[in-house]
C-alpha cells in the first residue's frame, strides 16, 4: 500500500511588523538601501507587494511588414546559433564564415515568411504589440518584530518622510479600562446590577400591605 511521505513540522513564520509602505518599488528599495548603509541586518527585512495586477503596455501598431521584420530578426538569431554550432565541424575559416552567413540568411528568410503569414491569417484580431508586466498597488517593507525599533530609529534619523507613503500605522487604542466593581465585606468584588422594572400590580400589592 502506497503511503504519502510525511514531512517534519513546518517552520514557524517570523513575526514581522510593518515598517513603512510605498506605492512604488523604487521607494521601498531605497528604504532597504538606507538601512543597509547604516549597518542594519537586512536579512530581517522583506518587501511584500500587495494588490497585484497585470499591466499590458501597448508599444506600437503591428502590420504585415512589421510582423515580417520581427520574424526576420528572430529567424536570423536562430540561424546564427545553428550556424555557429555547425561551423564547429568545418576545417577552414572560409567555410566556417560562409556557413554562419548562410545560416543567418536562411533563418531570416524563414522567420520573415512565418511572421508575415501568421499575422496575415489572424485577420486583424491583434494589430498591436505590447509588453506585459506584473505590478503591485502597494509595497510594504516588513521587519522582524525584535529589531523593529532599531529600524524605526534609523529611518527617523536619516530618512525624511516620502510623499509616496500610502499606509500609515494606526494609533494605539490605549489600555483597556477596568470594570467598575464594589467591594464587599468579605473582600470580594461585586458588579453593579441594573434593578428590574416592577409591574404596577406589584406596586399596588405593596401599598395595600403597608396600609394594613
Amino acid at each position: 500500500m502506497y503511503e504519502t511521505p510525511t514531512h517534519g513540522p513546518a517552520m514557524p513564520l517570523a513575526d514581522r511588523r510593518l515598517l513603512v509602505s510605498y506605492d512604488r518599488y523604487t521607494a521601498a528599495q531605497k528604504t532597504v538601501d538606507t538601512l543597509s548603509d547604516a549597518g542594519f541586518p537586512v536579512q530581517e527585512l522583506a518587501i511584500v507587494g500587495t494588490d497585484l495586477r497585470m499591466e499590458e503596455k501597448v508599444t506600437g501598431r503591428l502590420t504585415n511588414g512589421r510582423a515580417a521584420l520581427t520574424g526576420a530578426v528572430s529567424g536570423g538569431v536562430f540561424g546564427l546559433v545553428v550556424g555557429l554550432f555547425l561551423g564547429l565541424f568545418t576545417t577552414t575559416t572560409t567555410s566556417f564564415v560562409a556557413l554562419v552567413l548562410w545560416s543567418i540568411l536562411w533563418g531570416a528568410i524563414a522567420g520573415a515568411a512565418f511572421g508575415f503569414t501568421s499575422h496575415m491569417f489572424q485577420g486583424g484580431v491583434r494589430d498591436f504589440t505590447s509588453r506585459n508586466s506584473i505590478v503591485a498597488g502597494r509595497y510594504d517593507v516588513l521587519v522582524t518584530a525584535g529589531v523593529w525599533e532599531r529600524a524605526q530609529t534609523i529611518l527617523q534619523g536619516g530618512l525624511a518622510p516620502a510623499d509616496t507613503v500610502v499606509v500609515e500605522r494606526p494609533p494605539s487604542a490605549g489600555p483597556v479600562p477596568p470594570t467598575t466593581t464594589d467591594a464587599t465585606t468579605d473582600g470580594t468584588t461585586a458588579e453593579h446590577e441594573i434593578p428590574a422594572q416592577r409591574r404596577p400590580e406589584d406596586a399596588e400589592a405593596d401599598t395595600g400591605t403597608k396600609r394594613r
